[in-house]
């Protein structure tokens, strides 16, 4: 689809979605603002080639250096799509999801003119590009897997000598970085926390008296704050025990294993969005206004690949024993026995 837009824009079509547009209408993207030639020429040659090596993968296709050269390819496009050219469009839309939904139904308030003025067409296709991403990871590891005969479950080729790091260190490696994923958004909580109630940290007074002046700016802003902690709350679960069986309080659950997905996918899809949030801040580092507005957020960036470590770790902890290699057994189903007796 996008090699063939990437032929139409290059032709002269209207809808180049990295076009200079008016400040309100921009995105925050790394190719915001890059020449249509390049840029949709570009598009159609990648998509050309993605396309073939696509059908190649799908059909298991390509000889030992064909398919090295296919895997590299599929992770450096699926890295580009969902990290380096997207901006804070997406931690945006998941935190606000639950808005944006009620807003498809009663309209958005204030002077904008419905969901479009939100999810304008720049922001969109940063949406469609970072949804294609996800997918070519996914096709990218299923090939990956197939062609160096890897167990499907496990992920391990067997005969392999090492059985990877122990479920000690797996724990050891999880609990930093949960720490870390919990520290590096402090600076953003605090300062939105102080704004609220009047102290103008990391900004100039005036800024601040602006957002009071604007409806429910200030609450927002806390809001995410408290979103924010608790979820570094729900971080602490992929290292903790009530994050693998359910805790006494829950008691139409207690003592039941906690399904890993249920952590997994939320926790993943956090730890990916945030990433290119943090570097859009990075790229864009004004502090005119004050340090608390965009350098409190970089530290996103160590948020994100720690909160993915994590996930990785609690993934690696959590997953059944292979049939065949025997390895990965998780150490909930041998516990929580004894929990649900209790």
């Amino acid at each position: 689809m996008y090699a063939m837009l990437g032929m139409y824009w290059t032709a002269g079509g209207d809808g180049f979605p990295f076009a200079p547009i008016d400040d309100d209408r921009r995105s925050g993207s790394i190719l915001e603002g890059i020449p249509v030639a390049l840029g949709a020429s570009l598009m159609a040659v990648l998509g050309l080639i993605g396309t073939v090596v696509a059908l190649a993968m799908a059909r298991g296709a390509g000889s030992r250096h064909q398919s090295a050269a296919m895997i590299a390819f599929g992770w450096i496009v699926s890295a580009g799509l969902t990290l380096i050219i997207p901006d804070y469009t997406l931690i945006t839309v998941l935190a606000f999801a639950p808005l944006l939904l009620v807003f498809a139904f009663t309209g958005v308030p204030g002077p904008q003119d419905g969901i479009g003025d939100i999810l304008y067409w720049h922001r969109t296709n940063l949406i469609i590009l970072f949804v294609g991403g996800l997918l070519w990871a996914a096709a990218t590891l299923a090939y990956q897997r197939r062609r160096r005969a890897a167990c499907q479950h496990c992920g391990r080729r067997h005969g392999s000598a090492s059985n990877g790091p122990s479920q000690q260190t797996l724990l050891r490696w999880g609990r930093w970085a949960v720490l870390v994923a919990c520290l590096a958004p402090l600076p953003y909580e605090i300062t939105r926390i102080a704004w609220y109630f009047g102290h103008p940290l990391g900004i100039s007074r005036d800024f601040l008296t602006m957002m009071q002046e604007t409806d429910g700016m200030l609450t927002i802003g806390l809001g995410l704050a408290i979103a924010s902690v608790l979820g570094g709350v729900l971080t602490h679960g992929l290292v903790s025990r009530w994050g693998e069986v359910y805790p006494r309080w829950i008691w139409f659950k207690a003592g039941k294993p906690v399904p890993p997905a249920l952590a997994i996918v939320p926790a993943s899809l956090v730890a990916v969005v945030l990433i290119p949030a943090g570097l859009m801040m990075l790229r864009n580092l004004a502090i005119g206004d004050g340090w608390g507005l965009r350098l409190v957020s970089v530290p996103w960036v160590l948020w994100g690949a720690a909160l993915g470590v994590a996930t990785i770790t609690y993934h690696l902890r959590r997953r059944g024993a292979c049939q065949h290699c025997g390895h990965g057994a998780s150490t909930v189903a041998a516990d929580a026995e004894p929990q649900d007796a209790g």
